[in-house]
């Protein structure tokens, strides 16, 4: 297994070489390579003036604390109501209203938002937070509604009582629908929140990719846009990390696959 790893590790980096390489190559022999498609090289030699003056840092901070935020604010609620999903009277109280919210996607929420809260943090809050909800209800609901049945009677003939129920016998058992909801609806948000500064906000990576398109700065651009690439991979593997080591079971599974 380890032997694989650093075979994956190995293919994933060369993987990233032949893309860069590709990208210089191509960029070098397009004949408005300098406007519209800067080569890697000129990329990173502008990297230390857009670092050096500070704001790509507190554009990078300012993206995570709206996604950070609004992703809080989502999941909790998703995972509320996902749990109350699992009451037929509320599930087919909320089905139809649900039904019809779901498949407006969050990015057309825009106008409203802007509208109800103006320019800011707020409405970034807002989106991501929609954005978070429903892959976080998904998963709560069926996470909780595959739980096997024989063993919460079993549970109950031993004489737990209903919190070690839930914390031993259920909570287990949906906890991995939970966080894999959690780590698609956290991919789902930090897009949402990139695009939403693009038009309500005043700082943020989305912003700053704004700023820089309508001034003709293509190398800042596509900073921004890598940056953005980066720290989406970070945060997948943050909640990677997190199944890991909530889900400790899974970890011994596979260790024992492994031998």
């Amino acid at each position: 297994m380890r032997r694989r790893g650093r075979v994956n590790i190995l293919l994933m980096a060369i993987g990233v070489a032949v893309f860069f390489a590709t990208w210089e190559v191509t960029a070098r022999i397009t004949r408005f390579h300098s406007v519209l498609l800067p080569p890697p090289s000129a990329v990173a030699l502008e990297f230390p003036d857009c670092w050096a003056g500070g704001t790509l840092l507190s554009d990078t901070l300012a993206s995570l604390r709206r996604v950070c935020g609004g992703f809080f604010l989502g999941a909790t609620l998703g995972a509320f109501v996902g749990g109350l999903y699992l009451l037929w009277p509320v599930r087919a109280f909320l089905s139809g209203i649900l039904g019809l919210i779901r498949p407006i996607p969050p990015l057309a929420w825009v106008g409203l938002a802007l509208l109800w809260f103006g320019f800011g943090d707020r409405p970034a809050y807002f989106l991501v937070a929609l954005g978070a909800f429903f892959p976080t209800l998904n998963g709560t609901y069926l996470g909780f509604s595959r739980v096997e049945v024989a063993y919460v009677k079993a549970a109950e003939a031993l004489g737990l009582e209903r919190q070690a129920i839930f914390t031993k016998v259920l909570l287990p058992q949906a906890l991995p629908s939970i966080l894999s909801s959690l780590r698609v609806a956290m991919g789902v948000a930090w897009m949402i929140v990139v695009t939403a500064e693009l038009v309500g906000a005043q700082s943020g990576l989305g912003y700053m990719i704004q700023v820089s398109r309508a001034q003709l700065q293509v190398e800042r651009v596509i900073i921004g846009m890598l940056v953005i690439g980066v720290v989406g991979a970070l945060l997948n593997l943050v909640m990677i990390i997190a199944e890991w080591l909530l889900l400790p079971w899974r970890r011994r599974g596979r260790e024992l696959t492994a031998e």
